[in-house]
C-alpha cells in the first residue's frame, strides 16, 4: 500500500512529457507486439502467474524505478569521467605554473614547459 501511495504521489509530479510519452520505445515488430498483448490479456492459471498478474498495476512504478536507476548509474559514470578530467587539468595547470615561475638564473634545469 505504501508503494501504491507513493506511486500516486509521483503521478502528480509527472511532467507533461512523462504523461504523454511512453518510457521505452518497443523494439518488437508489430506481430510480436500483438502476440505479447494477447498473452497479457489471457487470464493466468498458475499461482505464480496470477501473483504476477496482480502486480501489473506496478508496471509503471518499476519502469520509473528502472529509469531512475539507469540515470543514476549514468550520472555516476559522468561524474567519474569529469573527476578524472579535472585531475588532468589540475596537473597541466600545476606544470604550467611551475614552468612560468621557474628561475631563469639556473640554465641547467630544464623548463617543464
Amino acid at each position: 500500500q505504501r508503494i501504491l501511495r507513493l506511486a500516486e504521489m509521483c503521478r502528480g509530479l509527472e511532467t507533461e512529457e512523462e504523461k504523454v510519452l511512453p518510457f521505452y520505445s518497443s523494439s518488437l515488430v508489430e506481430e510480436e507486439q500483438r502476440d505479447s498483448q494477447r498473452v497479457l490479456e489471457e487470464m493466468p492459471t498458475e499461482p505464480l502467474a496470477q501473483a504476477m498478474w496482480d502486480s501489473v498495476g506496478l508496471e509503471r512504478f518499476w519502469q520509473r524505478f528502472s529509469k531512475v536507476k539507469l540515470e543514476e548509474k549514468a550520472l555516476e559514470q559522468e561524474q567519474e569521467a569529469l573527476s578524472q578530467r579535472n585531475q588532468q587539468l589540475r596537473e597541466l595547470l600545476r606544470q604550467y605554473l611551475a614552468g612560468i615561475s621557474a628561475s631563469w638564473e639556473e640554465p641547467g634545469d630544464p623548463n617543464p614547459l
